[in-house]
């Protein structure tokens, strides 16, 4: 009986809240089939939920989180997907199998295959493409795992603030107002987000020379 792994993450582009990752290990992809698992961008919050209580429940879950902080100090010296391609290394020494399907953030799928593989000490075939969320259950599975985990984590932030930040990412018009707001009238971009990203970087310029201007 071979046993096998699903990588996939969530919050690669967002301006706040952590970038996860999630992984799931299962022996088949019957039961994951039968429960109606897809792409997590392709399901409603609550059906999210409900396949994210039966995924844990029938197959070995687990999740590696970076906060924002953290991305942007690596960012400083590493890209975006040699960040990712940690974390799924990472996730990886959590629960390893023979062979891992991984939802590949690189151009270049077989690059980032070899490169996994090795991160991973060879102990695994790695097999790393795009849209690996629509084409094998278990990632699928992972997407899920990594969304919900995500959401969750937004919500707690914006019941940190008292406030709705929205998703968290740049084409949300509710999070890109509150860190302007709050840009604005602290100086300072809020907690919890990615200063590193363009969109901040903007408003932060925007701000300092608008100050400039007010002498």
């Amino acid at each position: 009986m071979m046993v096998y792994c699903g990588i996939d993450e969530a919050g690669r582009g967002s301006v706040m809240g952590p970038l996860v990752v999630g992984i799931v290990r299962t022996d088949g992809d019957e039961g994951l089939v039968s429960m109606g698992v897809k792409d997590s961008k392709k399901l409603t919050p609550k059906k999210r939920e409900a396949l994210y209580a039966e995924i844990v429940d029938c197959c070995d879950a687990c999740v590696i989180e970076m906060p924002a902080s953290e991305i942007d100090r690596l960012r400083k010296s590493v890209t975006l997907n040699e960040i990712e391609l940690g974390m799924f290394a990472e996730a990886f020494d959590k629960l390893s199998a023979e062979t891992v399907f991984a939802d590949c953030p690189d151009v270049n799928e077989r690059g980032f295959s070899g490169s996994m593989a090795a991160r991973c000490g060879g102990r695994c075939k790695v097999i790393a493409e795009h849209r690996a969320d629509d084409r094998y259950p278990v990632v699928s599975a992972a997407s899920i795992v990594a969304k919900v985990t995500r959401d969750r984590r937004i919500a707690e932030i914006s019941e940190e603030f008292g406030i709705d930040i929205g998703s968290g990412y740049p084409s949300d018009r509710i999070t890109m107002d509150f860190i302007e707001k709050w840009i604005k009238e602290n100086g300072r971009a809020p907690k919890h987000t990615r200063c590193s990203w363009e969109p901040v970087r903007h408003l932060m310029s925007l701000a300092a020379n608008t100050k400039i201007s007010d002498w």
